[in-house]
């Protein structure tokens, strides 16, 4: 299931995201001849970054939701485009020397159908560098929302609910990398910990993206009373004497050639 978000709110509340991938895109040290594919651009901020460090090659940002897409679609330039794509849609033929993307595909659940079309996309001697959420991560809202969840009257708005996301232990996801079919494969975690500035900042991060996915299932005249409990459990849980919010992010990082 695809999910519809906010760009314009994402593009305020993502702050740690893109200093995750502003250091992976330092690390491709691209010629500046590449071809590029961002797969969950977002509001396109990361995306024009990349285009930035190709001047001469191209780059394609998908994301499956409009309202990112429309964020990202004014920083459009002749060799810099966004196109409105689920990732489990992609369907390229040897058209990349890169394939990116940073803290999305934990919304993707069929990691082995996106490996095989990544593959695929890729150019012979391309490369994949992905950076996303891994076991543990977000701990304290994992417990909070579950917390609002059995909470009445949210309770029968959960029937059959699926969990929106893949977040695998780095083990898991070594194993999977192994069955790709890709080369000089690399597969690391990270401790991504991170204190939000105050409790404003975390709220932000509540509202895009996090709660999206539990909202969408509540009935209008219920929205407000289950996000005003998480917003309020939450603030409980992690505010430090500090005024800071903690918060645990835990990463997978991936690297391999075709």
């Amino acid at each position: 299931m695809t999910h519809e978000f906010d760009g314009k709110k994402y593009e305020q509340a993502s702050a740690h995201q893109k200093e995750w991938g502003t250091r992976i895109i330092l690390e491709l040290d691209p010629r500046g001849t590449e071809r590029i594919l961002d797969l969950g651009c977002g509001d396109g901020t990361l995306t024009s970054r990349l285009a930035d460090l190709v001047p001469n090659g191209d780059v394609t940002g998908i994301d499956a939701s409009q309202g990112m897409i429309d964020a990202a679609r004014p920083k459009e330039r002749s060799h810099l485009r966004f196109i409105l794509m689920d990732i489990d849609r992609i369907d390229f033929d040897e058209r990349f020397d890169i394939v990116f993307s940073n803290a999305t595909l934990h919304w993707v659940k069929d990691h082995r159908r996106l490996l095989k079309n990544v593959r695929r996309a890729l150019r012979p001697g391309g490369r994949l560098r992905f950076n996303f959420a891994a076991e543990e991560n977000c701990a304290n809202f994992f417990k909070v929302i579950r917390e609002a969840m059995s909470k009445e009257p949210f309770p029968g708005y959960f029937k059959d609910f699926e969990w929106p996301w893949y977040m695998p232990a780095i083990e898991e996801y070594s194993t999977l990398m192994k069955g790709s079919g890709l080369d000089d494969v690399k597969v690391w975690g990270e401790n991504a910990d991170r204190f939000f500035p105050d409790a404003e900042a975390m709220i932000r991060w509540i509202d895009q993206p996090s709660i999206v996915p539990f909202l969408i299932r509540i009935d209008e005249r219920h929205k407000k009373a289950f996000r005003d409990f998480v917003v309020a459990r939450m603030i409980e849980e992690t505010r430090q004497g500090d005024g800071r919010c903690f918060e645990t992010f835990r990463r997978v990082n991936v690297f391999a050639r075709k």
